[in-house]
C-alpha cells in the first residue's frame, strides 16, 4: 500500500443512544496502527506520513487513562441470547423438513445444525479420510475440527452432539477473545459495535452450533494474534498451526503473524516517534532475532497435513486437486476468477440462488472496502491477514458460494466495520445496520435449517 499523508483531529462523542452490552461512550482519538487504544491526553494533533496520526513520544510519556477490560459476562450473555434464539429458529425450520436423516442419534432439536459439510465431517470422524482422484472426497476438509470432534465424542458418545457442542463452545470462545482483542484497540463505543457486528453478522450461525469448522478456526486465528501481542512468539505460532491445519485459508494466519511480528519490531524501534510505514517494515527485518522465529511454527499445521496426504494418498496437495471434482467444480482458472458461473446464474437463474450468491458478493465487497480502515486502526499485520483470508475464497470460488462464511473469520474487517458504524454522526445508522443484519441472520438461519445452502 502506498504511503500517504493522514491527518485527523480528536472528537468527543455525544452520549450514546445505543447501550449495547451496557457500555457508554468515551472520547475518541487516533493512535498508532496495531497498538492498544488509550483515551486522549491533550488536544494537539500530529500530521505524520505513512499512516494515521499517533501520539508523539512526549505525549506518550504523559499519564493516560487505562483501558478497562472487556465486559466478559455481558458479552457471554449476549452470545447465549443469540444462540438460544437461533437454536429456536433452526429447530422450527428443521421440523418442517422432509425425510430427516434416520441415522442421526442426537436430540432432534440439534438436527437443524446438521447440514451439508456436517456429513463429510461425520464421515471423517467415524471412518477416517479417503481420496478418489476425480471425485468428491473427504480430504477436502482439514483435520483439526474433525479430530476435535472425535476427541469430544469419547465424552458425549455421539458424533453429531460432539460436533455441535464443539462448534458452539469454540464460537463462544472466539467471541470472548474477539471482545478482549477489540477492547484494547478501539474506543469503547467502537469496541461494543464491533462485538455487535460479529454476534449479528448475517452468516454468524456458524458460530452458534452448525457442525462446521469455522468457529474453531476463528478461535485459533484470534488466539494466535492475542498471544503474539504478548510477545509469546512460539505460543502464537503453535496456536497458529492449529489454524493452518484447520482451514485452507489458514495460510493467512502465517502471513499475518509474520508481518505483525516485523511490525512490532518496527514499533519498538520507533519508540513512539511516528507510525510504521513500508520502509520501516523493511528496515525492521534486520531486527529479527531467534525468538521471533517462533511464529513460523504456524506453518507446521498445513505442512503436517500435506505430509499426511503425501504418505497416505501420494499427493501432498490433494486438497487442492479435489476442489475441481464434478459437483464442486471449483478448479482454478479464468472461469473461476472471473465468476463466469455467477454471471450465468444472474442472467439465467434460478433467481433464489442468484439472490443468495449476490448477498455473499456484497458482503465480500464491504469487507474489501474496509481493508484500508483495518490498516489505519490495526496496522500492517492485521491488514495482511484480512487481505489474504478474503482473497483466497473470493478468487477460489466460481460464484461466491461460501464466501459469506469465509468472511466471518476476517475478524479485523468486522472490527473495522464496528468502528466505522460507531463513528457516524447519525447514531441511528449503527442501530439500523445491526437490526438489518440481525434480520438477515434470522432469515438465513431459517433457510439453513431447511437444508438450503446459504453459504
Amino acid at each position: 500500500m502506498p504511503e500517504h499523508t493522514a491527518a485527523a483531529a480528536t472528537h468527543t462523542s455525544a452520549p450514546s443512544t445505543l447501550d449495547l452490552l451496557g457500555e457508554s461512550d468515551v472520547d475518541r482519538t487516533f493512535w498508532r496502527p496495531g497498538t492498544p487504544y488509550a483515551p486522549p491526553v491533550d488536544e494537539s494533533v500530529d500530521i505524520m506520513r505513512g499512516g494515521p496520526v499517533v501520539q508523539t513520544a512526549e505525549r506518550a510519556s504523559a499519564p493516560t487513562v487505562a483501558t478497562p477490560r472487556a465486559p466478559t459476562a455481558r458479552v457471554l450473555g449476549a452470545f447465549v441470547l443469540v444462540a438460544a434464539v437461533l437454536a429456536a429458529v433452526v429447530t422450527a425450520a428443521d421440523g418442517g423438513r422432509q425425510n430427516p436423516d434416520p441415522t442421526l442419534r442426537a436430540p432432534s432439536w440439534l438436527d437443524g445444525w446438521y447440514q451439508y459439510d456436517a456429513g463429510w465431517y461425520r464421515h471423517i470422524v467415524e471412518s477416517g479420510y479417503s481420496y478418489t482422484p476425480g471425485q468428491q472426497s473427504s480430504i477436502a476438509f482439514f483435520p483439526v475440527y474433525p479430530m476435535g470432534v472425535r476427541a469430544l465424542r469419547a465424552v458425549v458418545d455421539d458424533t453429531q452432539t460432539a460436533g455441535t457442542l464443539l462448534a458452539l463452545l469454540a464460537g463462544a470462545g472466539a467471541v470472548l477473545l474477539f471482545a478482549r482483542w477489540a477492547w484494547t484497540r478501539l474506543p469503547r463505543r467502537s469496541a461494543v459495535a464491533a462485538v455487535g457486528v460479529l454476534l449479528l453478522y448475517p452468516y454468524a450461525m456458524f458460530l452458534y452450533g452448525a457442525m462446521y469448522a469455522d468457529s474453531l478456526f476463528l478461535l485459533c486465528a484470534i488466539g494466535s494474534f492475542v498471544l503474539l501481542e504478548r510477545r509469546w512468539y512460539l505460543a502464537a505460532g503453535l496456536v497458529g498451526a492449529l489454524a493452518t491445519a484447520g482451514r485452507p485459508v489458514g495460510v493467512a494466519v502465517v502471513v499475518g503473524l509474520v508481518v505483525r511480528t516485523i511490525e512490532l519490531i518496527a514499533q519498538d524501534r520507533a519508540a513512539g516517534d511516528g507510525p510504521v510505514g513500508p520502509r520501516d517494515l523493511v528496515q525492521a527485518v534486520r531486527g529479527v532475532r531467534p525468538r521471533h522465529l517462533g511464529v513460523l511454527a504456524s506453518v507446521l499445521g498445513i505442512a503436517g497435513w500435506c505430509v499426511y496426504l503425501w504418505l497416505a494418498f501420494g499427493n501432498p496437495v490433494a486438497f487442492v486437486a479435489v476442489e475441481s471434482a464434478p459437483g464442486w467444480d471449483q478448479g482454478a482458472g479464468p472461469r473461476t476468477w472471473l465468476k463466469i458461473a455467477y454471471a450465468g446464474t444472474l442472467v439465467k437463474g434460478p433467481r433464489d440462488i442468484a439472490i443468495l450468491l449476490t448477498i455473499q458478493a456484497v458482503v465480500c465487497l464491504c469487507a474489501v472496502l474496509l481493508l484500508r480502515r483495518v490498516w489505519q486502526r490495526f496496522g500492517w499485520g492485521y491488514l495482511a491477514y484480512a487481505a489474504v483470508v478474503l482473497a483466497i475464497p473470493i478468487l477460489g470460488t466460481k460464484d461466491f458460494m461460501g464466501t459469506g462464511r469465509y468472511a466471518l473469520v476476517a475478524f479485523p474487517a468486522l472490527a473495522a466495520a464496528g468502528d466505522f458504524l460507531a463513528t457516524r454522526r447519525r447514531r441511528w445508522v449503527l442501530v439500523a445496520v445491526l437490526c438489518a443484519s440481525a434480520a438477515l441472520l434470522l432469515v438465513l438461519t431459517w433457510l439453513f435449517g431447511r437444508s438450503v445452502e446459504v453459504s
